[in-house]
């Protein structure tokens, strides 16, 4: 029963100090040359270098204040639309306002130049008069509210001019950081290139069978071998028991390990202290 196989499972364990699948035969085992595996640990040297450059290429000081610009920019541009708009509005109210006020000078100037020419009767050219003085009153008015108009439009202009200012130094600084920006990923493309450049090779060194073991432990784990230096796995950094260097020592060179703490590809080279 389940008692039964747990019991021998345990005794398994006592008898030899570690979990049971450090001393049952794994079914699926991969072989491979000795020397196959230390070329694995060129490609792993090759790949961490690999993902650093990816993660510089995404995480390069540039990026992040360039968004935080390229949004302010945005702020700036809303209201710079808004500004702009503003004037607009400003300017046709002005229009209109000199409309008014030309329309009352040219009727006061027909009016005046009636009761210059002294035509109509009495009654007639004392409402012209009245009128003229009427006309005048309504100039003056309207005049004012040109006076206003003409010092709204004349603050709405400067915060335009402000904030295009604003703007374009904004661009230039985005424009510097964008050129920045430019020059490190084409140092890390042109980096990202020559560290590549041998792996293809090493692929067909190590061969495709530990190369797909290798490619399922990494996109897991990140790193899918590490060297055993000095007893310890350079994976997870744990220091390897006594019982499980023996088995590993007692492993024929062309069995290829996993460390079974992290799982990894566990490669032995000269260092490893066995």
């Amino acid at each position: 029963g389940k008692s039964v196989n747990r019991a021998a499972s345990d005794g398994l364990r006592s008898t030899y100090g570690g979990p049971l699948s450090t001393i049952v035969p794994r079914r699926y085992a991969v072989k491979a040359a000795p020397e196959r595996q230390l070329r694995l640990l060129d490609l792993q040297a090759i790949d961490t270098r690999l993902s650093q450059i990816a993660h510089a290429r995404s995480h390069l000081p540039e990026l992040a204040e360039i968004a935080d610009l390229q949004h302010k920019a945005g702020l700036l541009d809303d209201q710079l639309v808004r500004a702009r708009t503003e004037v607009d509005d400003i300017a046709r109210e002005m229009a209109r306002a000199d409309a008014d006020v030309q329309q009352v000078r040219e009727r006061a100037a027909r009016d005046r130049a009636r009761l210059d020419a002294g035509t109509g009767t009495s009654k007639e050219l004392t409402a012209i008069q009245h009128e003229l003085e009427s006309l005048a009153r309504r100039q003056r008015d309207l005049e004012d509210v040109e006076l206003e108009i003409m010092e709204r439009s004349e603050a709405a202009q400067s915060d335009v001019r402000e904030l295009e200012r604003g703007r374009a130094e904004l661009g230039e600084r985005i424009t510097a950081l964008e050129a920045s920006r430019d020059d490190r990923l084409k140092d890390l493309d042109f980096e990202e290139t020559g560290v590549s450049g041998p792996r293809a090779g090493l692929l067909g060194e190590i061969g495709d069978e530990l190369i797909g073991l290798y490619d399922k432990i990494r996109a897991t784990s990140g790193i899918g071998a590490a060297a055993l230096t000095r007893r310890r796995c350079g994976g997870c950094q744990l220091e390897l028991n006594q019982i499980e260097l023996n088995r590993i020592a007692a492993a024929p060179a062309d069995e290829v390990l996993r460390c079974e703490e992290c799982r990894r590809i566990l490669v032995r080279t000269p260092e490893s202290g066995l």
